[in-house]
């Protein structure tokens, strides 16, 4: 079989558009019938049209392949004449049209039912003619008699409404379209709901109604009305005739339907979902959707379903589920190799399910977080997928010829005897004629190109699937049930690089035995049977083991349910690696993912190592949580929950060293930055409900310290001042309890920092120091604009303008913020006494007399650490700045490189400031990344180590420790000699 191109010339008749047909398998049998029914009386009209070389063709297969298409192709002559004479798409819409009006028009059961089966034969003939003619392509087939299904449906539903109606039960709006708002919605499911429809296949759908809805009359029980409508229907299109059937009816897929009606009101189903819901039956609804009905009342409660579909963060629980579904399937089929003869093309390995089921459970995974891929049509959304990097180019290539190759066999499987039937023929002549069916003149080469299709679905699907979380064969025995060591399980940990194999042997065991609470309900001991083998191989890899191990079994002690994180890991090795190096490596990083195991999806979505990190784009993710009107209870949760699913991803891509150091200072501090704007948005926007705004007032948020130079850390706290001016002369808010201006903001302020500082359920956010606002802690928590620029002029010191040379606003009036920055450069502009060598110098002493100077490892306080270079910045800016404006920089790098430029600062020791200042952050940033504060870098794992080194360019920790030692000491000489008092 070969692909065929979508139809074209859509207006051409049927028989001029035919391009192929099956090949013939008994020529002569075939063209005996043919001409037997052309020899009967009245069939003088079709031989024109069967001597045309396409029809002829056409007409001989269907004779010689298939007795349920012949029996429709020679019942009625006119009809097949009409068929062929016709544009297919044209007759199919005339053909439905028709029968829309004759449902609309039938006075009794046998009328419609009548009415219904001889447009079911209508249909099925003209899309066979068709498709087997090569006019519609497998979309196009499946899209006609998803169609024709629709129609069939609605058709059949309108005749029981009406006639609902007539009895007094139902009260309609609209006689004229009886479905508008009768309360009653049929939903399609599976190939129907996505309009893939098979050739014979069953239709599954749901029946949902309002019990509430205006249209039940007087007394009527809605329960007892709908499920009398449904059974109705269900009889009207599924019960056999003389006329044949119209559907087989499937309603399994409504929720528990061994104890449910066949119609469910919907606040039970919108309870069962809630509470009972299945991840099957998430990726049964992924299809969903109203076909007939009260559509607005479906799409109203899809709609209101959305969240239990698509949930908000990747679900790999899922996948269990559906992979078990899978190997059911295998189990009771048993269906476990690819083979052609006698294979279910449908429910056997590399067949249309495991397609199905490949596209439908990433849909379930990522669907939450990409709306593009919640479509219901498989191939569409495996274009999406690989559009959107979840799946490879060639698995998409070779999944979509696969699905259409299959599509095509399992049509013509069914146009045989219109038996809903996807297995290939066992015995190999009646095999050998399906070939032919299906274009083939070689039995071998169908047979070939069936098991490359089978085997290329499998081989995806294998990879998706199938890699149950094992050691390698070479790796050993884990043993951990019972009350002691399997002496085979402790020489594989050995062998993985555990050093307290017995230790770990113990810990593990205490797991199964539930000793933990995050391992103490089923669901979690069963994941981790599974789990096991693949986290320790993580742990091997991770530098250190038993660190690893220990750190994770002290987790699990604090987790109260660990089931959610366990499935995140199993179902993706590369995930469950880079945990445990995280685990062994990077603690804080580790204690992020124990408690909230989502962030994890930054490690697999391929977009988040693309993703900016300047401010425009932080400032744009965060402004989307200001779209809602949350109460404030809600927007803090929201916002720390936007804080950490975004921190997360900047700490994975600076361990994972796909992002320099710097560019993760820049992206903590725009990450930062976008969080104190959207907290003074939303304050002043409550605190407006409450107390009205100051007549012209303005307030900004000005940041300093590492938020002002834009040299955050994973654990910096944020120093800030709110400014605020107002026109004396109408000071008093205007809101329903009006304050005075600087009682107004300095409650504000007040709400600004709690915003940002206290703790939720979600946890916290910063640390907010604002000990650097005028007059320090004695000072207001607002100041007032003109107070500012008083202070800073008349009675601040050397530090406080030190503290200013990283000044710059990060939230708040616009033009405020302006003035607020010219200001502050008016003041470092400022011409400077002798003494300002002697101030720095002695702040500096002072720092260390309080805080200390002799750790090594505290490259901010250590003696010729970052504060002596920062200090040296801010003295050439302070002394220089009124002759050279460019000095006037937040960022003290580059005022130590600018110095250099203008030769205020010799080449050499720039070089060397230069270089300590990136080599001391860039440690730092990963030391804040991995350990806790204080932690001693000498006590931790191995791969914080290698990481520290990595980052310094050095080989190991103590080459490492060699070279800050080096840097300071050079550091610590160009601070003495520039500001030594003389």
């Amino acid at each position: 079989m070969s692909d065929v191109p979508p139809e074209d010339n859509a207006d051409h008749p049927l028989w001029r558009r035919l391009r192929t047909a099956p090949v013939l398998y008994d020529t002569r049998r075939a063209g005996s019938r043919l001409a037997d029914f052309l020899a009967m009386a009245g069939r003088a009209e079709l031989q024109s049209l069967a001597d045309e070389p396409g029809v002829r063709g056409l007409l001989l297969a269907i004779a010689d392949h298939s007795p349920f298409l012949w029996q429709l192709a020679t019942a009625n002559a006119s009809r097949l004449k009409r068929c062929l004479e016709t544009s297919p798409t044209a007759y199919l819409e005339a053909c439905l049209a028709a029968l829309e009006e004759a449902c609309d028009q039938a006075s009794s059961e046998a009328a419609i039912m009548r009415a219904l089966r001889l447009a079911k034969q209508e249909t099925a003939l003209l899309v066979a003619l068709a498709d087997l003619g090569g006019v519609f392509d497998v979309i196009a087939a499946t899209e006609a008699l998803s169609r024709a299904a629709d129609v069939f449906l609605s058709g059949a539903l309108r005749f029981l409404l009406r006639d609902a109606a007539r009895a007094g039960r139902l009260r309609l709006s609209d006689g004229a379209n009886p479905e508008q708002g009768c309360g009653l919605v049929i939903l399609a499911l599976g190939k129907l709901g996505a309009r893939e429809l098979n050739y014979s296949s069953d239709v599954d759908i749901v029946v949902f109604f309002d019990p509430n809805c205006g249209a039940i009359a007087g007394e009527v029980e809605a329960a007892t009305l709908f499920g009398r409508i449904t059974k109705g229907l269900v009889r009207l299109l599924q019960e056999r005739t003389a006329d044949g059937y119209v559907l087989r009816v499937d309603l399994r897929l409504r929720p528990d339907p061994g104890s449910t009606a066949v119609a469910i009101a919907l606040p039970a189903a919108y309870s069962y979902y809630e509470s009972l819901g299945q991840n099957w039956e998430r990726a049964a609804l992924i299809k969903a959707r109203p076909a007939a009905g009260d559509k607005a009342l479906g799409e109203t409660f899809l709609g209101n379903l959305s969240p239990f579909i698509w949930r908000k963060y990747f679900d790999y629980a899922a996948i269990a589920d559906i992979a078990a579904m899978k190997r059911q399937i295998h189990a009771v089929r048993g269906h476990a190799e690819v083979a052609v003869a006698g294979h279910d093309v449908k429910l056997g390995r590399g067949g249309i399910r495991e397609i199905e089921f490949f596209v439908q459970t990433q849909q379930l995974i990522f669907g939450g977080k990409r709306p593009r891929l919640r479509g219901a049509r498989t191939l569409d959304m495996l274009d999406e997928l690989g559009r959107e990097g979840w799946v490879t180019r060639e698995a998409v290539a070779d999944l979509r010829a696969s699905y259409l190759f299959l599509r095509e066999i399992e049509h013509r499987l069914q146009m045989v005897a219109d038996e809903q039937t996807q297995r290939l023929p066992e015995d190999r002549h009646i095999l050998g004629r399906f070939a032919r069916f299906c274009g083939y003149t070689r039995t071998s080469r169908f047979c070939g190109d069936v098991t490359r299709r089978l085997r290329l679905v499998s081989h995806h699907y294998g990879r998706l699937f199938e890699h149950s979380p094992r050691l390698d064969a070479a790796a050993g025995s884990l043993v951990f049930t019972g009350a002691g060591d399997d002496p085979e399980t402790l020489e594989t940990l050995s062998r993985l690089g555990f050093k307290k194999v017995s230790q770990a042997a113990e810990t593990i065991r205490g797991w199964h035995f539930g000793r933990r609470s995050g391992v103490r309900t089923p669901r979690a001991r069963e994941v981790l049977t599974e789990l096991v083998p693949l986290l320790l191989q993580a742990f091997a890899h991770s530098g250190d083991p038993d660190a690893a191990l220990a750190a994770f079994d002290s987790a699990l002690a604090g987790m109260p349910a660990a089931a959610e994180l366990f499935s995140v890991l199993k179902s993706n090795p590369p995930i469950c690696e880079l945990f445990g190096e995280i685990l062994g490596g990077a603690p804080r990083l580790a204690r992020t993912i124990i408690s909230r195991p989502h962030v994890l999806d930054a490690a697999i979505d391929p977009e988040v190592f693309k993703a900016p990190l300047d401010e425009n784009a932080f400032r744009q993710r965060a402004g989307q949580i200001l779209q809602h009107k949350f109460e404030t209870e809600e927007f803090l949760d929201t916002l720390r929950d936007f804080a950490k699913e975004e921190l997360f991803p900047i700490g994975l891509r600076l361990w994972s060293a796909t992002i320099e150091p710097s560019v993760a200072a820049l992206a903590y501090s725009a990450l930062a930055a976008s969080i104190v704007e959207a907290c003074l948005v939303h304050v002043e926007r409550v605190f407006a409900g409450e107390h009205g705004r100051v007549p012209g007032g303005r307030s900004i948020v000005l940041a300093l310290g590492k938020l002002g130079s834009r040299e955050m850390s994973a654990t910096s706290d944020l120093d800030l001042m709110l400014i605020c001016d107002f026109d004396p002369a109408r000071p008093e808010s205007n809101g329903p309890r009006p304050l005075h201006a600087v009682q107004y903001y300095t409650r504000l302020a007040q709400r600004l920092i709690s915003a940002l500082t206290v703790p939720t359920r979600r946890g916290r956010l910063y640390e907010v120091d604002m000990r650097l606002r005028p007059s320090g802690r004695q000072g207001p928590l607002a100041t007032q604009f003109a107070s500012f620029i008083d202070y800073q002029t008349k009675e601040a010191e050397t530090w406080e303008h030190m503290a200013l040379t990283r000044a710059r606003p990060v939230a708040g009036e616009f033009q405020l913020g302006a003035q607020v920055s010219d200001a502050i450069r008016a003041v470092l502009m400022r011409r400077r006494g002798g003494s300002l060598h002697q101030d720095v110098y002695e702040m500096r002493r002072l720092i260390a007399q309080t805080k200390g100077d002799a750790d090594p490892w505290d490259l901010k306080l250590a003696a010729g650490g970052l504060i002596d270079i920062e200090f040296l910045a801010q003295y050439f800016l302070l002394r220089h700045a009124g002759a050279e404006p460019s000095l006037v920089c937040v960022s003290p790098l580059a005022v130590i490189e600018t110095a250099a430029t203008r030769g205020l600062l010799g080449a050499e020791r720039a070089r060397v400031l230069v270089n300590a200042y990136r080599l001391f952050s860039d440690v730092t940033q990963i030391l804040r990344l991995t350990l806790d504060p204080g932690t001693d870098p000498r006590a931790a794992n191995e791969a914080v180590k290698r990481r520290l080194a990595k980052v310094a360019g050095q080989p190991g920790l103590s080459a490492l420790e060699s070279c800050l030692a080096d840097n300071r000491a050079e550091v610590r000489r160009i601070f003495d000699d520039v500001l030594s008092p003389r």
